[in-house]
């Protein structure tokens, strides 16, 4: 049975939204600002926990004999979505305003979704274990390669490379809280996974909450002001491309290095997905808080998008296996 696009709309974006407009109306402001800055601060931090100690070490055993296909995926993520990124920066600003252009440049930085990825493949028909490699890798190293680029290629404190605030913020903030979380995972894991649909209310919410603290800081200081009807349309049209380009190499690479189908579905879809969840912490604790909301603005839509896409690609690639099996039987 077909899915309609709506059908596949994360629920968590009309949530998102949600925030938005509450951020829009009711910005907080003065010491409630301080407060919800610590709040989401402690947010992160718990959120990473428990990325840690959700990365299981008998999954990454089972995938690691792939390396090719890992560090396919790694460069997908890690060098050829940054030269898009700042290929679409040289635009002129009557295309891509410098603000969106660098929110854009951003989200190439990012590392790949784990659930996601992971669902698809299945879904798809992939090579599962791999994928659980690929995408566990892709967060493990986003912690450290995703800000190192953004210090290289963003220049966010007017200087290349990272400042020190900057750096013992992501040790104190992401880091840690990952390896203490993976160090505890074989006492907590099995808590973890039994109760992980909890555990994702906890994720979703620390992002709601940094959204919140983002948008409103943002908004007092004039994003709506800053951002136009056109920017969204502009937004969308390049993570279209962006995605779109991603997918399409993917496809061919993946024929080109000779893998076997149910790799190159792992390359597909970890290879073109960015993470909202690491990429909105990471933006609180990357940039001052009046420019994250614009900085996640771009990431924001292009999530949506890839749910959407993807979740079509793995539904037609299901099908075909499909169709395959049952000519297999036929012919059997």
């Amino acid at each position: 049975m077909k899915r309609s696009v709506f059908s596949v709309l994360d629920p968590f974006l009309l949530i998102l939204l949600g925030v938005l407009a509450l951020a829009a109306l009711l910005p907080v402001q003065g010491q409630a600002a301080e407060v919800t800055d610590i709040a989401a601060n402690i947010a992160i931090a718990l959120l990473f926990f428990f990325h840690g100690a959700k990365l299981s070490r008998a999954a990454i055993m089972a995938g690691i004999g792939h390396w090719r296909l890992h560090l396919t995926v790694m460069a997908m993520t890690f060098a050829v979505f940054p030269l898009l990124g700042l290929g679409m920066g040289q635009l002129p600003p009557s295309i891509l305003s410098p603000a969106i252009g660098m929110g854009i440049l951003y989200l190439c930085l990012l590392p790949s979704t784990v659930q996601s990825s992971i669902a698809f493949t299945s879904i798809a028909g992939g090579n599962v274990p791999a994928a659980i490699c690929s995408a566990s890798a892709s967060n493990l190293l986003g912690i450290f390669l995703t800000p190192v680029l953004v210090g290289l290629l963003m220049h966010t404190t007017g200087q290349p490379g990272i400042s020190l605030d900057a750096l013992e913020s992501i040790m104190l903030q992401l880091l840690a809280p990952f390896v203490a979380g993976h160090l505890l995972q074989p006492l907590i894991g099995r808590f973890v996974q039994k109760h992980k649909q909890l555990i994702s209310y906890t994720d979703r919410g620390s992002i709601l909450l940094v959204v919140y603290s983002a948008f409103s800081a943002a908004v007092v200081d004039g994003l709506w002001h800053k951002v136009e009807w056109r920017d969204l349309a502009v937004i969308t049209l390049a993570s279209l491309v962006l995605l779109g380009i991603v997918l399409g190499l993917s496809m061919l690479i993946g024929r080109a290095m000779g893998f076997k189908r149910e790799d190159r579905i792992v390359l597909i879809f970890c290879g073109s997905k960015k993470s909202l969840v690491s990429g909105v912490p990471m933006a609180g604790v990357l940039f001052p808080a009046a420019q994250v909301g614009m900085i996640i603005l771009p990431l924001m839509m292009f999530h949506q998008i890839q749910l959407i896409l993807c979740t079509w690609l793995a539904g037609r690639y299901r099908q075909q296996l499909e169709q395959e099996k049952a000519a297999g039987e036929i012919a059997g």
